[in-house]
């Protein structure tokens, strides 16, 4: 089979399987097998694949077709300009966090101590010490498997952050100047109405943000007062119609100069306020 034969190949069976992206999709994926970049397959259309590229191939997208993520098929996704190695284990990096990330960024100076709850890949604490060298920077998560990947993602990028597998702050200690977190907030109802992609294959402990969507927004709000310096910052991703009843949690237990971030969407994605202002 030529590359233009397989890819032929490729985007008609996501077509038939309703895969959104299909042409891209298909391409992605003849690329990634083949280690080919698109100027060369334009060039090389006619060329032959290798009988075992042509199997991982086709493999590959009966994977794509029963809407597997194609970045865990590739097993990367770029985030902040970086590449994160992403499986099972971990959410896929969205251009959302993105948004995150720059807020974040915009607060931490050299020598801040910064702490990430729910930290999965790593992408944010990890991007967050990519460009800004001069920080001590932590995370945590619950789950050991993700923990893995975020460690692989550290030693990919050579990044000082130190990983610690803890129930949000049960096994943190110190003070820190910012504490982010991109929590479970979907709410346990809705996960079984939420795209093939994102319901069957990611996992579900980082979806499931209780009966309402808040849990960990009440838990991170109320705890992470111990665990921050006078004046520091807690920022928090957030689903787009979250806006209200998360500024009411900051409120409730204390946090000042409260605002929230759109991301390019113009949809409501990030909160954040200062504790210990007042006090």
């Amino acid at each position: 089979m030529q590359y233009k034969e397989a890819y032929a190949y490729g985007k008609r069976i996501l077509e038939e399987n309703n895969i959104a992206y299909a042409q891209w999709d298909a391409r992605r994926l003849l690329e990634h097998i083949c280690h080919i970049n698109r100027g060369q397959f334009v060039v090389w259309g006619e060329k032959k694949m290798e009988e075992e590229e042509e199997e991982k191939y086709k493999k590959a997208i009966q994977e794509r077709a029963a809407h597997r993520p194609l970045q865990y098929i590739v097993g990367s996704q770029e985030f902040m300009g970086l590449p994160f190695l992403v499986n099972e284990h971990v959410l896929i990096p969205r251009q959302d966090t993105e948004c995150l990330v720059e807020e974040v960024l915009k607060k931490v100076q050299d020598e801040m101590a910064v702490l990430d709850l729910c930290t999965g890949s790593g992408c944010i604490i990890l991007s967050i010490a990519h460009y800004k060298k001069n920080i001590m920077a932590k995370a945590s998560d619950v789950s050991p498997d993700a923990l893995a990947v975020a460690r692989e993602n550290k030693k990919r990028l050579g990044l000082d952050v130190q990983f610690v597998e803890s129930d949000l702050f049960q096994k943190i200690e110190g003070k820190y100047d910012v504490i982010v977190s991109n929590p479970p907030y979907i709410k346990k109802g809705e996960i079984g109405e939420l795209m093939e992609e994102v319901r069957d294959y990611e996992p579900f402990c980082a979806l499931d943000g209780g009966e309402d969507g808040l849990f960990f927004y009440r838990v991170i709000g109320k705890e992470a007062r111990k665990y921050l310096k006078k004046g520091g910052w807690m920022f928090f991703e957030i689903g787009y119609d979250q806006r209200e009843e998360v500024i009411s949690i900051m409120e409730q237990y204390g946090y000042e100069d409260i605002s929230s971030v759109k991301d390019l969407g113009g949809h409501n994605r990030i909160v954040y306020g200062k504790y210990g202002i007042s006090s």
